[in-house]
Order: C-alpha cells, then sequence, then structure tokens
C-alpha cells in the first residue's frame, strides 16, 4: 500500500471506529443535561478533527522535517486512543449482535406485541421496532477501553524512566578467588534517540553509579539509527565510570540499517561515529576481540562481539570464533552479546566453556507483568530468552530489558533496568 492511500484510508478507519466507539459514549450520556451532551460530544469529535490533522500531517510532511522525539510522540497520541477504542467496539459489537439476534427472535416468535415504550427522551414508539442497548456491555466497554489508554500513558509519564536495580549472584565453580564477589553492573539498550527527559536519563545514571560497580558493561544499541542522536548525551554517559573500567559492544540498532543512507560510505561512516561516541565517553568498545582482566593476581576472560543475531530482526555483522581466540586456557569467561537468540545459536553447541553470556535487545517488549516469579510479556512468543537468567548445564545468559525504549515512548510492566552482578564462588 502506497503512501498516498494511506493518507485516505486509514482516517476513514480512525472515523468508522470513532463513529461506533461514540455510540456507548451517547448512550450512557443520554440522561445528563443538552449542554453537558453538546459538551462531551465536542471533545469526542475535536479530539477526532486533531489525530486526523495531526495523522494527514505527518504523511504529507517530508520525513525529516520534524525531529524523532515530535514524531513519536504524535504517533503515540495518535496510536494510544486508537488502540484503546479497539477493545471497547469489542464489546459493543457482541452488544450488537445480541440485540440484532434477539430482535431476528421477536420478529417470529412475538410479531404481535405492538405495546408502546415511552424512552426518557422521545416519544412513544413500537416496542417490536426497539432493540434495547445493554447498559452493562455499554459501560464495559467504555471501562475496557480506558484501561489500555490509561496504563499507556501512565507508562510514558512514569514507566520510561521508572528504572530499578536489579541484583543477581553469578556462582561459577571455576571463579579465581580474586575475583570473588567482584561485583558488574550491565546496562542495554540505550536508545539515546527516543529519550524526551534528560534530567531523568541523568537520575537512572545516578543510580548506576551509586551502586560502586568494579565492572560496568553495556550491551549494544546505543542510537536508534544514527549516531548524531547520542551527541547531546555524550555528556551523561561519560559520567559511566568503574575502577576496572567500563566495556561496550554494538547492538542491531547501531549500523544504522533501518534508514536510507544516500551511500555505503556514509552508512559505515555512521557505524564509525558510533564507536567514536563509545571511545569519546571513555567506554572500551569491544568489536570481535577479548580482554584479560587481572584482579589479586588472577586472570578471566572477556569477550565482546559485534551483533550476533538469529531471530526476529537477525542482523550478523559478529564473528565469535575471532573474539574467542587466546582465551582458552582461561577459567572463567564472560562474554557480551548483544542478542541473546546468540546463545542457543552458537555459543551453547560450540562454545561449552564460556560460563556467562549478557545480552539486550528484547526490550521485554516494554510492556508486560513482571512481578517475582509471575513473568508475561509479548516478547515470549518471538524470543525463548527475553528477560533475565537463563541456565544451561553450567552456561548461563543473562538478558537485560534495557534502559531505554524505542517505538512506544514508554514501558508498562516491564520496565527499565540496571543490573547488579555479583561474582562468587560456586
Amino acid at each position: 500500500m502506497n503512501r498516498a492511500a494511506l493518507v485516505f484510508i486509514a482516517p476513514a478507519i480512525f472515523l468508522l471506529i470513532d463513529t461506533y466507539v461514540y455510540q456507548a459514549v451517547r448512550y450512557l450520556s443520554r440522561s445528563a443535561s443538552d449542554s453537558t451532551q453538546r459538551t462531551i460530544a465536542f471533545v469526542y469529535w475535536g479530539f477526532t478533527v486533531l489525530s486526523l490533522i495531526a495523522y494527514v500531517t505527518m504523511q504529507l510532511l517530508p520525513a525529516d522535517s520534524l525531529s524523532r522525539q515530535v514524531r513519536t510522540f504524535i504517533w503515540a497520541g495518535i496510536a494510544i486512543p486508537y488502540f484503546s477504542k479497539v477493545f471497547a467496539v469489542i464489546f459493543i459489537l457482541i452488544d450488537d449482535i445480541g440485540r440484532f439476534f434477539r430482535w431476528i427472535v421477536s420478529l417470529f416468535y412475538k410479531p404481535e406485541v405492538r405495546e408502546a415504550v415511552v424512552d426518557s427522551n422521545s416519544a412513544a414508539i413500537p416496542a417490536t421496532d426497539v432493540i434495547p442497548r445493554s447498559e452493562f456491555l455499554m459501560k464495559t466497554a467504555l471501562v475496557v477501553g480506558s484501561i489500555p489508554l490509561v496504563g499507556f500513558s501512565w507508562g510514558i509519564l512514569s514507566g520510561a524512566h521508572d528504572y530499578r536495580i536489579r541484583r543477581i549472584k553469578l556462582p561459577l565453580k571455576n571463579l579465581p578467588s580474586g575475583f570473588n564477589g567482584m561485583t558488574i553492573a550491565q546496562i542495554s539498550d540505550i536508545h539515546t534517540g527516543s529519550f524526551f527527559n534528560k534530567t531523568a536519563v541523568k537520575g537512572g545514571v545516578d543510580m548506576l553509579m551509586g551502586q560502586k560497580p568494579d565492572l560496568v558493561f553495556f550491551t549494544g544499541d546505543l542510537v536508534n539509527s544514527t549516531a548524531s542522536e547520542v551527541n547531546s548525551y555524550i555528556d551523561v554517559f561519560d559520567k559511566v565510570k568503574a575502577p576496572m573500567g567500563v566495556y561496550s559492544t554494538l547492538g542491531n540498532h547501531d549500523y544504522g540499517k533501518y534508514v536510507q543512507w544516500p551511500s555505503a560510505q556514509a552508512e559505515r561512516q555512521n557505524v564509525l561515529d558510533v564507536i567514536a561516541a563509545h571511545k569519546q565517553m571513555g567506554w572500551n568498545i569491544m568489536l570481535d576481540e577479548n580482554k584479560i582482566l587481572e584482579q589479586n593476581g588472577d586472570k578471566i576472560a572477556l569477550i565482546g562481539v559485534q551483533n550476533l543475531g538469529f531471530g526476529p530482526a537477525a542482523l550478523r555483522m559478529g564473528n565469535l570464533a575471532k573474539a574467542y581466540q587466546g582465551t582458552q586456557d582461561y577459567p572463567v569467561k564472560l562474554l557480551l552479546s548483544h542478542d541473546p537468540t546468540h546463545w542457543d545459536a552458537e555459543v551453547r553447541p560450540r562454545y561449552s566453556d564460556i560460563d556467562v553470556t549478557f545480552s539486550g535487545h528484547t526490550h521485554g517488549a516494554q510492556f508486560g507483568v513482571d512481578l517475582g516469579d509471575v513473568r508475561w510479556s509479548p516478547a515470549q512468543y518471538f524470543y525463548r530468552q527475553w528477560a533475565g537468567l537463563y541456565q544451561e548445564g553450567d552456561q548461563r545468559l543473562y538478558v537485560n530489558r534495557g534502559y531505554g525504549y524505542i517505538g512506544y515512548p514508554g514501558r508498562v510492566g516491564i520496565l527499565p533496568e540496571i543490573t547488579i552482578f555479583e561474582l562468587v564462588k560456586a
């Protein structure tokens, strides 16, 4: 479907949805005064008009005429209410189907009934001409429709930057005593191109630094698409420091594959600029390489690969064999790999001595339930490992829920995460 068709087809769908939902609004406000009913209608249809104008304008304007943040919020302002109205439509449709069948039944079984009924707002009309609405279903439709509207709105206002610290102990049977008790902080999926509240982002960094980790890992997706997105946040994330250093890698979004570039050279330069931003912040970016960490005379290996994905939106840029080379003799190996699908596809089958893989990528879909042992998210239908700690034999994978967000500018249930690991001797 081309863009010109979308300009007309989508608004027509929006109008149909609004007209249908307005049945419930009008029915439940029927006993209100005329002025109140007019106000309700004005507000309801006023929002529809504004949404249609915003949608058409967004379609007609050049893509770069508005900032990414402005466009994201306009889309959210349109999508969230209409997504909510779809839930209301379901219940109104149930009511209308029931009314239709009751009317059919009345034609065959009570054709002689012609008693008049009196509606409070109209003259007497024959009973067979009336298919009474269910007030319960109308109220249910509006309540159910309001739940996602309120929830997703709250997810923008509060959930987007409601950073949570998660503490995980990692028992490793071959851990040298010099590393026993060492703490590692992990953040992932910053997506600076989506941020709209720099003060809140700084607050998350302060929370991270307040944990005083010995080592920090960042597992990819610094930007959404272009290196320029990080420019105004370098002075925030360069505060992320640790005595043993900050080590990072690239995620699928860091390669700029989701935008149209004027040339292959421009695309390549964008990746180089993202890498340069890591270095400018004082982070040690790992591009298919390893680093030997030393503590109290003992040594372990840290391996970092470029993005290696084997699931949805798969992008394979890294080389684990290259990164692994030279680490064979170290008792513990930690791997930074952005996409958790890499763990089942290559890490476990071919590198059984990699003890822990640190990933991100999924964001936990930024939506779901995450309360103790009760966890659900749409992400689980796309990723076998989508959030938290997983173990197969002696190998572990941790999937960070992400620091930022993309697309929907908020989080509901699956909150942004700062993970603090403690290495312990098993």
